[in-house]
């Protein structure tokens, strides 16, 4: 046993501290990013915020809509393969089968799921992304898995996670992974620090993680934590490549969640992928040797998802030209946090 006494912190620890700026307007701010990864030799560009692979945030109707705004979503692993057939013939009558460049294949690592990653790929070679996605990103089986999905999708662009520290990181990329995901128990849903006592404060996890992302040319998607438009300008400042949203994108249409009736207002379940609720959903059940760690909330409804797309983007770009960033890429290079002792938790809302 060991104790590090070094300060780590959260998004709610420190604020991003102005700078001389030569912008004159938030119109000026470039957010769309462009990307060459590591193993597949892809190039992507767009807005690199994106939705979380959750049953009432990473569907098809929210990648439709974020699509549009360059954004990208991580479609949950429970659509069969005919629905994932459908909605591909969808976005091509459409005439926006461009959209696929945003959309991720998510999938776990049993083999029933990389089979069934495999039936996806087989049929829709236009899909670019795959999201492999476990709670623990630190078991040697899920290395190995990523350097298996790696060697029978050479082409694909392979995000991997969740971990919170540089070395796993760098073992991944080297295994693999072009983007991990970094990330673990910060989620509004997630309760894994109170469970099992093991996390990592999202904000130095991102900074330690994406130093050793970028020193072997791969990227790091920041997942979970955020809880307003400032967190997401936080985590870009940080250093992450990506930005993952799960609870600030819950309670839309696109999300299809369950609306409720509460006293005369509408509300949305949203819930964990570890909650027993989901667990429930698709698993039959929580198993004997193991407890949820996650939980189920009602949240307000909050409507079509295209208001708070633009309230996000929108704080984003009001947050680089705070520090005189011209393009997203730069803001990182132009950010100093001030640590604060105290704060209030910000509550998203619409």
């Amino acid at each position: 046993m060991r104790i590090e006494a070094d300060l780590k912190l959260g998004f709610k620890d420190v604020l991003i501290r102005p700078k001389r700026s030569t912008l004159g307007s938030r119109a000026q701010v470039k957010l769309e990013r462009t990307f060459r990864f590591r193993h597949s030799g892809r190039s992507w560009t767009g807005i690199p915020i994106m939705a979380a692979n959750m049953d009432t945030v990473g569907t098809f109707a929210m990648a439709k809509a974020l699509a549009r705004h360059g954004l990208c979503t991580t479609v949950h692993k429970y659509y069969p393969v005919e629905e994932w057939e459908y909605f591909v013939a969808g976005l091509r009558a459409d005439g926006h089968e461009g959209g696929l460049a945003h959309v991720a294949v998510s999938t776990g690592i049993l083999d029933g799921d990389l089979e069934k990653l495999d039936q996806i790929l087989e049929r829709l070679p236009e899909l670019r992304f795959i999201c492999m996605d476990v709670a623990n990103g630190y078991s040697e089986h899920f290395v190995a898995r990523v350097a298996e999905i790696r060697a029978r999708h050479p082409d694909q662009v392979i995000i991997a996670g969740n971990v919170v520290t540089g070395e796993m990181v760098e073992e991944l990329l080297l295994s693999g992974a072009d983007i991990v995901k970094v990330g673990i128990g910060p989620g509004s849903v997630c309760t894994t620090r109170v469970k099992t006592g093991v996390g990592y404060p999202q904000l130095s996890a991102i900074i330690e993680c994406a130093d050793a992302a970028h020193g072997l040319s791969g990227q790091i998607i920041s997942d979970g934590g955020c809880a307003c438009a400032g967190d997401v300008a936080k985590a870009f400042g940080a250093g992450a490549d990506f930005v993952m949203l799960g609870g600030m994108l819950a309670g839309h249409d696109e999300g299809g969640g369950e609306v409720l009736e509460r006293e005369g207002q509408r509300r949305v379940r949203f819930y964990g992928m570890s909650s027993r609720t989901a667990m429930e959903k698709y698993s039959g059940g929580v198993a004997e040797y193991r407890a949820s760690e996650g939980k189920t909330v009602e949240i307000p409804y909050r409507g079509s998802v295209e208001e708070t797309v633009k309230d996000v983007l929108g704080g984003l770009r009001s947050a680089c030209t705070y520090v005189g960033a011209g393009q997203l890429k730069e803001l990182t290079k132009r950010t100093t946090f001030v640590r604060v002792t105290e704060q209030e938790n910000p509550i998203f809302e619409t």
